[in-house]
């Protein structure tokens, strides 16, 4: 689970920053104005990401688009009370010129410069499913996934019994329009059309 920190204050992003400590193993994330130690991920997680970010990183240079998948950069919302490090975040390189916070503390904060988000969902489910889905929807973050792929998050959003699942929302008239993606269901990505990848193939990713 994640941890707060024992620090008595609310800090804003620029605080968070000038706090983040340098070569930290550890990473920090900032959660309405709150600094938040994010834990080790399991085996399992990182299987899930590394498959993903594998087919994404094939589909956008098969498609020769100017993408990038950063290792650990912030993406801040527009009230900058939070900062977000995804499990992946698809970069638009050729508008990191246009971001102010790119090249000093790798942070974006332009819908412009972030086709897509995955989150993969930990046993803070909440976070992906209402936190981060709200502040990305105000972003005008296009496109979002939410990777259920241990079947944590509640029933409303991976049905009764829950199962693993794969929410893709989609930014039509500045909200979220959610579909979800199970089993041998072929995942449709706005902006990835050509992604021949079905849930089950995400799931069976972990060893």
């Amino acid at each position: 689970m994640t941890q707060t920190l024992p620090l008595q204050k609310r800090f804003t992003f620029d605080e968070f920053i000038e706090w983040y400590p340098d070569n930290s193993p550890l990473r920090y994330e900032l959660h309405n104005g709150v600094i938040i130690e994010m834990p080790p991920p399991t085996g399992d997680h990182e299987d899930v990401v590394g498959f993903l970010t594998e087919q994404i990183v094939t589909e956008f240079k098969q498609c020769k688009l100017p993408y990038a998948i950063p290792k650990s950069a912030l993406v801040k919302t527009p009230n900058g009370e939070s900062a977000y490090i995804p499990d992946v975040l698809v970069l638009n390189r050729d508008n990191l010129k246009n971001e102010p916070l790119w090249k000093k503390e790798s942070t974006v904060i332009y819908p412009e410069s972030v086709p897509l988000i995955v989150e993969v969902v930990s046993t803070n489910w909440r976070d992906d499913y209402h936190n981060k889905f709200s502040n990305y929807e105000e972003m005008g973050i296009p496109e979002y996934w939410i990777v259920d792929y241990a079947a944590l998050g509640g029933r409303k959003f991976i049905g009764n019994p829950k199962q693993p699942t794969i929410v893709v929302c989609e930014l039509i008239d500045g909200e979220y329009q959610m579909t979800p993606f199970r089993g041998d269901d072929l995942i449709a990505s706005p902006t990835f059309g050509q992604l021949n990848l079905t849930a089950q193939q995400v799931f069976g990713s972990v060893i």
